[in-house]
């Protein structure tokens, strides 16, 4: 066993901070929060839960908190302040959480508890230090002012379309997309203000910035080093190199001549031609500021262009008053606060350091966890997020090391690169789903009406969001949708008299997509299935045949060979897809281990509770038996938490009363390849038995929600 995969000796892992401007839907819990308590609990079993911290919070501050509370406000659907309006969406998700099993360390958020505080002081410490490294620099930036509402305009009161090219986005902001891309205000293309609906002027604001086009080499070097480890997903390579490239701006052939007009006054440049295939040439720029210079040109002569992903000052600063104060590095800038995105970047360090403080350890202990060769900091994000993670942090962390020598304390003073673990889009029913859009997602405490919190954690960590875009299509809402189809393209039908073929069939189709809908199972069923039929019938048969055939008692002895290898070769592979982070092929080895475990105790039960068969085939039946469950329940633990702790509380492991799981280490690494008699006290080695806590009849470890039984 000596190829298997190291892990470090501690580590954090992150999910990622919910904006507080609105409940958790499912694709908040779906696409980050399942994968990453999964993960957060498999590390606490596999390092030990002293060794793990689970850490997320609400992002208190932003704009799109600000412009959802004064919307709610204006419209007297809201009574208090903007802090009583998070605190009350915080709330919400902190119980959606809860619903679903997610085991966090610590949820309050970056203006919320103790977690509030430090995340205050990081960034006082965090951009101070940036500053004296000499990564900041003063910019100004034109920003968008409604003129007839009299004010400057935050990030989520400009709408517009993305001017990154290639970009298919309708919702793009004041300087970033839904999509995640970064640009120019100048650049948004048909800005709209949402307070008036007007077009607003451009102003000059200056804030401060960080320096990260000087860390393209480095973020390079990063990226190519990412590539060699194991488990990294292809979606983290292709968009941070995506940003590597150089500052181009694209131009329509057919404005060609317009260019050509002010090409002598643009700083220098190289002007590649058209690609095969496309309709645009590309304008490349030796620094962003010279492209800046250029896009100056370009507007003030009304020229159309697109620009380019490439690596741009990040803005640190903005004069938004919700959000944390930003600290004044040389007078010339009060009163400015910062943007809440580079400081939601280190609210993971200030929540460690809440973790730490309340859990009665020294808070300043954090760097043991976040600068430590020995120590890895997980990040389970969704992909639109793989800009500011990928990117932008990559170089915020490099900036922050001022040289190599310990912290006062003795410990490592370098902030360590984190492991990312993107997620792609999860999907709704085949379609991108969004709060502020037309398809509307559900909510994550709604789902629970139609399943319990184990089946869709089961579902969506075998989606495969690590490989791919996936769909959610919960039954009745798929059946929902499909009537909504029907029905628009039946209208649309109507409308042309019958006399449009296209519509005839788009119309038909929709009917055929239905009556398939309708009579289909329901695939989120599918993995509830392995758990409410066979992983059940495997540990009832255990229970049941012990106390029938040996008064309810687990003789003591281990497995045979045979079934100790299938078990040891089960926890060999799991490990190895754990440690890449590849969450759906556990679920579906797991799938076929349960499977093959059940077809094994159907041959092997039936030989050995054969009438004729001797009293010692009954007891190594029951010893084989409860060796795989014990292997079964420790690797579907991380998965199903709940209904595995009910198996480990009916095998009744000493000491009993008053104790956690984790107390016993029934569920630790540590003693992964053991049989279940290793728990044995003295008194059961004596009698050669262990007692079992009766199970009562037809009773389900793992159970259906109430609206699944006919």
């Amino acid at each position: 066993m000596s190829d298997r995969p190291v892990f470090p000796q501690r580590a954090v892992v992150t999910a990622g901070m919910p904006y507080g401007n609105k409940s958790l839907h499912f694709g908040h819990i779906a696409g980050v929060f399942v994968p990453a308590d999964v993960y957060a609990r498999f590390l606490r079993d596999r390092l030990g839960s002293q060794n793990v911290l689970f850490v997320s919070g609400t992002d208190c501050y932003g704009s799109p908190i600000n412009e959802g509370y004064r919307k709610l406000v204006e419209a007297g659907e809201f009574k208090g302040s903007i802090a009583d309006y998070v605190q009350k969406n915080h709330e919400a998700q902190k119980a959606a959480l809860e619903a679903y099993g997610i085991s966090l360390d610590i949820y309050e958020g970056s203006g919320i508890g103790l977690a509030g505080e430090k995340q205050h002081a990081m960034t006082q410490a965090f951009i101070t230090r940036l500053y004296e490294a000499g990564w900041l620099e003063k910019r100004s930036t034109p920003q968008f002012y409604d003129a007839k509402a009299q004010t400057f305009l935050n990030g989520r009161q400009v709408i517009g379309r993305c001017p990154v090219q290639g970009c298919k986005s309708e919702k793009a902001y004041a300087d970033e997309c839904d999509l995640g891309h970064q640009f120019d205000p100048i650049d948004l293309i048909a800005p709209k203000s949402a307070l008036t609906g007007e077009t607003p002027e451009m102003r000059d604001v200056t804030n401060w910035y960080f320096k990260l086009p000087e860390f393209r080499e480095l973020i390079a070097q990063h990226v190519d080093a990412t590539k060699e480890k194991p488990g990294t997903r292809q979606v983290l390579i292709d968009e941070v190199e995506s940003f590597l490239a150089a500052p181009i701006v694209y131009i329509q052939d057919k404005f060609a001549d317009d260019f050509a007009a002010i090409e002598a006054g643009l700083p220098s440049h190289i002007t590649h031609e058209t690609e095969k295939g496309k309709s645009s040439f590309a304008v490349e720029f030796e620094t962003v500021d010279a492209r800046e210079e250029a896009v100056s040109i370009m507007h003030a002569h009304n020229l159309r262009f697109r620009t380019g992903k490439t690596l741009v000052p990040f803005r640190l600063t903005g004069n938004i008053e919700w959000g944390i104060k930003a600290p004044e590095l040389d007078g010339s800038l009060p009163g400015l606060t910062v943007w809440c995105w580079p400081e939601s970047l280190w609210a993971p360090i200030a929540f460690s350091q809440a973790a730490l403080e309340k859990s009665g350890r020294d808070a300043a202990a954090w760097r043991e966890w976040w600068c430590s060769d020995d120590a890895r900091v997980y990040q389970f994000i969704g992909q639109d997020n793989l800009y500011f993670y990928g990117v932008a942090q990559t170089a915020l962390w490099q900036a922050t090391q001022l040289d190599h020598k310990p912290h006062e304390d003795g410990t490592a003073n370098e902030l360590r690169q984190t492991t990312l673990v993107p997620n792609y889009h999860i999907l709704f029913c085949g379609k991108k789903a969004s709060s502020s859009g037309s398809v509307k997602p559900p909510m994550a405490a709604d789902l629970l009406e139609l399943y319990t919190a184990e089946q869709l954690r089961a579902h969506w960590i075998s989606l495969g969001l690590g490989m791919k875009p996936a769909s959610f299509a919960p039954k009745s809402y798929a059946i929902q949708t499909a009537q909504d189809e029907v029905e628009r393209t039946g209208r649309d039908a109507a409308e042309a008299d019958g006399q449009d073929k296209k519509l005839n069939r788009a119309a038909e189709r929709a009917k055929t997509t239905l009556e398939q809908v309708t009579s289909a199972p329901d695939p989120v069923l599918k993995e509830s299935a392995l758990l409410t039929n066979i992983f059940n019938r495997i540990a009832r048969s255990c229970f049941y045949t012990a106390q029938k055939s040996t008064d309810g008692l687990l003789p003591l002895g281990g497995p045979s060979e045979q079934v100790r290898k299938a078990c040891e070769q089960a926890v060999l592979e799991y490990e190895q897809h754990m440690h890449t982070f590849e969450l759906h092929a556990v679920m579906a080895q797991m799938d076929a281990f349960l499977r093959n475990i059940n077809k094994w105790w159907a041959k092997a039960s039936k030989e050995a509770l054969a009438e004729d068969a001797p009293a010692s085939a009954a007891e190594q039946l029951i010893r084989d038996a409860f060796h795989y469950l014990r292997c079964a329940t420790v690797l579907m633990h991380p998965i199903v938490p709940q209904g595995c702790e009910l198996i480990f509380e009916h095998l009744d492991i000493q000491p009993k009363h008053g104790k956690k799981c984790e107390d016993t280490g029934f569920f630790s690494w540590d003693h992964i390849f053991e049989p279940v008699d290793f728990w044995a006290s003295e008194t059961e080695r004596e009698q050669k038995a262990m007692s079992l806590k009766e199970l009562p009849p037809r009773f389900d470890f793992f159970k259906k929600h109430p609206s699944q039984y006919e």
